[in-house]
């Protein structure tokens, strides 16, 4: 008996044990990500470099920074010394108390890139794509085509690698519709490399190395936390008038984009949504006409909703605004007809009696009706016999 206890306490604990942990785990593990974007990474003092390097910054041939060179917690920068080896437009960090800073923001940087829950998982090839601002992951992320980005110059795009990220040879990334390299980060587990002549967009953050091949080139940042940073004829330009971090800038006036609304009926709750783009989102108002008597505008979603209470016919205006002009318009005409009237019922027949006892009276005379026959019959019968016994 104790053998057997055993053998089945054992599973029933192990299994309280496992549901107990995966519980512990799911809520830890919603409680570490961030959910939304509000504006690009903070870099803090890493913003200002075009190359940081965690253990070295190596380079071969003419390439050009615009912006700021170091290394830090490592000592080496070779080959930057002006035409015919490398240049920088800004200031050189070796190994400074700048420098620490920097990679002290960039690994904060890192964490938080790394920390956003993604839009969309399980991704490899980015090539062919046009994506939304969002944050994008997968395991090897790589490039062998071109990549489209479009937004505006509010949208922010982060990518994270789980292990490397691999752009070939005369790969491209567009931006387009006024998106900025200010706002594209890739957040790289492992090391980075980008292919020669390959034409890069956005902040890379590695763990680990970056190499950049012959003649790739960059308008962002390569920040590496802990190796080298290998350059060979690379032009690096580090993105200029960049919003602040966590701020959103207004660029895009709102345009109205959805259709003509449904028909209401009265007596019937009505919902209808009128959309926009615009960055930031556009409030909505009435700014002609009047809606159907028992319906409102919910200015904030633009959401028309309630319960008409009369029938007919309705014109009005509703502008969307986002403080970017110009403002959008759209005039809407909604219908509103009558509820359908209830279906008529076939009342059951009637008896003709009246009165709930007209069932028992019908049977009561159908007995003494069937009872006064058998009674006749009966006496017939009996009157018979006797007649034919006097006769005898």
């Amino acid at each position: 008996m104790t053998a057997y206890r055993k053998l089945v306490a054992t599973p029933v604990a192990a299994l309280g044990f496992l549901m107990i942990a995966g519980w512990a785990l799911m809520s830890s593990g919603a409680a570490q990500a961030a959910v939304t974007i509000d504006g690009p990474i903070d870099l803090g003092d890493a913003s200002t470099f075009g190359v940081l390097g965690g253990s070295a910054v190596t380079n071969t041939g003419p390439t050009v920074v615009d912006g700021d060179i170091g290394v830090s917690p490592g000592s080496s920068i070779t080959a930057f010394t002006g035409p015919p080896d490398g240049s920088f437009t800004g200031d050189e960090h070796r190994t400074d108390a700048f420098a620490l800073q920097a990679q002290s923001d960039l690994t904060t940087a890192f964490n938080a890139g790394a920390g956003l829950t993604p839009t969309t998982s399980g991704l490899g090839d980015l090539s062919g794509l046009s994506l939304s601002p969002g944050v994008y992951a997968g395991g090897e992320l790589s490039l062998s085509g071109n990549l489209t980005l479009a937004g505006s110059a509010a949208s922010v795009w982060v990518f994270q690698a789980a292990s490397t990220l691999i752009t070939a040879s005369a790969s491209t990334i567009t931006v387009t519709g006024g998106a900025s390299s200010c706002n594209v980060f890739w957040v790289v587990g492992s090391s980075a490399t980008l292919g020669s002549a390959s034409q890069f967009v956005g902040t890379v953050m590695a763990d680990q190395a970056i190499t950049a091949t012959t003649g790739a080139t960059i308008a962002g940042r390569l920040l590496a936390r802990n190796a080298a940073v290998t350059l060979d004829d690379n032009t690096i330009t580090v993105p200029a008038g960049c919003p602040p971090a966590g701020s959103t800038a207004v660029t895009d006036s709102p345009a109205i984009t959805s259709g003509a609304p449904i028909t209401a009926t009265v007596g019937t709750a009505y919902s209808f949504a009128v959309t926009a783009t615009g960055t930031p989102a556009p409030t909505f108002a009435l700014t002609a006409g009047a809606l159907p008597a028992g319906l409102s505008l919910e200015e904030a979603t633009g959401v028309i909703s309630g319960t008409p209470t009369a029938a007919g016919s309705s014109t009005f205006t509703i502008t969307a605004g986002n403080g970017t002009a110009p403002a959008a318009s759209a005039i809407y005409t909604l219908v509103t007809v009558a509820a359908a009237p209830a279906a008529e019922s076939t009342p059951a027949p009637e008896l003709p009696a009246t009165g709930r006892d007209s069932l028992p009276l019908v049977l009561t005379g159908a007995t003494l009706f069937a009872v006064g026959l058998l009674a006749l019959l009966t006496s017939r019968g009996r009157g018979g016999v006797w007649s034919a016994r006097h006769r005898s």
